[in-house]
């Protein structure tokens, strides 16, 4: 379930990542417009901070002044002394309680406020929270519906009712059920104790709304906000064009890169304008024209090399079967001669039964070189190629005292392929295998599994040392140059084996190592134009001094215990490995050496097993 959730979480997202891996200019957009966002924000931040911050000491001057010019005045009104009438005896003391007094003062100090502000009386009390439903603080006051009780943070009442001086703190103003549906509105809140006509103590509150200046803060959020998305809009517009203008022409330098990898050399880059792209184009125009005139003056040497090979090896055919011709005779009449002519005239047979061995394979190589070789695929068995490998191999092998096996030989082999040609590879491995096993056993595995099928010849002689699994291929390469050839080989058996496996697209991969002998591996695939993705045998064997090793030290950890493979002196027993049908194969990481590897990486999600590669196994090789 869970890579089941992955996979589904990935398979949106992973065309998105590409996107963003492969695109620069995205990537660079992107960085521009989260900076200039952030950048954006920040200065929003601050600016909003800033001006409400002004606006709030503004209101709190100007509402302080104010309050403390109703406090004089309601406490003026407090001290007037009575009188009798007059115009103003509604405002006088005679003939009016505390309670109407109180009233006339809240009316007549916030009708002097035009909606700027309420004024809410108190009666002296605790200030402490009143319970739902009771009448509240006694000889409550407010003007506009506004609600005193609710209106009035209970803490700013203490502070009044406990200290003298002037408070103010912020809340809401909150309006009773007579103003209709008004909702509450943030406010700044004065209060101050005073004392009404009888002297008794009474808290005076005004309430500033501070609707006009949320107002006005709002309206420096929009326009920071507006101008800000403005900003970072046209920052990422700036940012596109700039880093459009470099990205171009590094994507058409890229695109001719590739171009010119690919084989077309006279792609060249439009150079425009004196600036560093345009210095940056000359210079590629100039490193591409050199390296086309390299690539040609190279190509014309290779070719003239194929030339000169292909013509020296057509021409010496005709003097060669001349001097064949004499030498034949001279061979036969060897029983009139001397012992010493004699012997003279069987060397000079053997010489020529070599360099004419040595001129086909030059002809083949140059064939190879020029692209000239063909193939002639057809479904064989390489069961029968492999006895008649064996059967032209018998006569050496008897001579060398080596006995040559074969596994794997119970079910058919079979794959589209050019018969001769594997012929050819099959018999140089098993003859280099009997020439350099020391008279030990040689092992022919077969196998099929998936869309592949391989031969492994095997050798217990003298193997080889670190780096020479590569170089094995090599033309005219020789492990120990001091070594005699028992069959006269011309030094081009192998480069000419690595060249037919690629032509069939299949591998030809060697191992080794000093004085374990060595194992070359010959990888087809089934059918042709098919391309592999693993081999059905390890290019490790299992009877190796490194699994030999690991085997060991799993039987001794308390592993559990597996089948050896047999020693090197006794290999009667050496198991085939088992292809398990219906598997799939997983990929060979290991190429076939020097150009023209052919190696399919598998899906991403089939994570393959990789085997053991040349280059991770220094001893490896041939």
């Amino acid at each position: 379930m869970l890579r089941l959730c992955v996979r589904l979480v990935r398979r949106p997202v992973l065309p998105a990542v590409r996107l963003w891996r492969r695109n620069m200019q995205l990537r660079v957009v992107a960085a521009t417009l989260l900076m200039s966002l952030a950048v954006v924000l920040a200065l929003g931040f601050v600016v909003i901070a800033q001006v409400s911050k002004g606006l709030l000491d503004a209101k709190e001057e100007a509402a302080q002044s104010q309050a403390a010019g109703g406090f004089a005045v309601a406490q003026e009104k407090a001290n007037t002394p009575a009188t009798v009438d007059g115009p103003d005896a509604a405002d006088n003391k005679v003939g009016l309680d505390a309670s109407t007094w109180m009233n006339s003062l809240v009316k007549q100090l916030a009708s002097g406020g035009q909606t700027a502000f309420e004024v809410v009386a108190l009666g002296a009390g605790t200030g402490e929270q009143v319970l739902p439903g009771t009448q509240g603080v006694k000889g409550a006051r407010a003007s506009g519906n506004v609600d005193p009780t609710a209106s009035v943070p209970v803490k700013l009442r203490r502070a009044v009712n406990h200290s003298a001086g002037t408070f103010k703190t912020f809340s809401e103003i909150r309006y009773t059920a007579g103003a209709g549906e008004k909702a509450p509105e943030p406010a700044l809140v004065v209060g101050k104790r005073l004392t009404d006509i009888n002297g008794d103590p009474y808290d005076l509150y005004y309430l500033f709304p501070l609707s006009q200046e949320e107002e006005s803060l709002n309206l420096v959020k929009s326009t920071i906000a507006t101008a800000g998305l403005f900003v970072v809009v046209l920052l990422s517009a700036i940012a596109w064009l700039v880093v459009r203008q470099i990205v171009t022409p590094v994507r058409m330098a890229a695109g001719i890169a590739e171009r010119l990898s690919a084989g077309r050399l006279q792609e060249r880059m439009k150079v425009t304008g004196e600036d560093d792209i345009a210095r940056l184009g000359e210079a590629f125009n100039k490193m591409a024209q050199n390296l086309q005139n390299k690539i040609q003056q190279l190509e014309d040497l290779s070719r003239m090399q194929r030339r000169f090979v292909s013509d020296v090896s057509h021409e010496l055919r005709t003097p060669l079967t001349t001097v064949r011709m004499a030498a034949d005779v001279i061979h036969d009449a060897r029983v009139d001669f001397d012992p010493v002519t004699a012997r003279s005239a069987e060397l000079l047979a053997g010489q020529l039964d070599r360099f004419e061995s040595l001129l086909s394979d030059l002809l083949e190589i140059s064939r190879f070189d020029a692209g000239a070789a063909a193939l002639e695929a057809e479904p064989i068995d390489l069961r029968d190629v492999v006895r008649r490998v064996i059967d032209g191999a018998e006569p050496l092998a008897e001579h060398k005292g080596t006995r040559i096996r074969v596994l794997g030989d119970t079910q058919p082999v079979i794959a589209e392929a050019d018969a001769r040609r594997v012929e050819r590879v099959l018999r140089n491995l098993v003859v280099n295998a009997v020439e350099h096993g020391e008279g030990r056993d040689v092992v022919v595995r077969l196998a099929s599994a998936g869309g592949a099928v391989a031969v492994a010849v095997r050798d217990y002689g003298v193997g080889l040392k670190p780096g020479e699994a590569t170089r094995v291929f090599n033309r005219f390469w020789r492990a120990d140059p001091a070594r005699a050839r028992t069959t006269g080989g011309t030094g081009l058996g192998l480069s000419i084996a690595v060249e037919d496996a690629r032509l069939h697209g299949g591998w030809l991969q060697a191992w080794g190592e000093p004085g374990g002998g060595s194992q070359f591996r010959l990888t087809l695939p089934r059918t042709a134009d098919e391309p592999l993705r693993g081999s059905p045998i390890p290019l490790e064997p299992e009877d190796s001094r490194a699994n030999r090793a690991r085997a060991a030290a799993d039987a001794a950890g308390g592993a559990v215990e597996r089948q050896q493979p047999a020693d090197a002196g006794d290999r009667s027993t050496i198991p085939p490995r088992p292809a398990a049908s219906g598997q799939s194969v997983p990929a060979d990481p290991t190429a076939l050496p020097g150009s023209g590897a052919r190696v399919v990486a598998r899906p991403a999600e089939q994570a393959p097993q990789e085997e053991r590669t040349d280059a991770d196994a220094d001893a490896d090789g041939r």
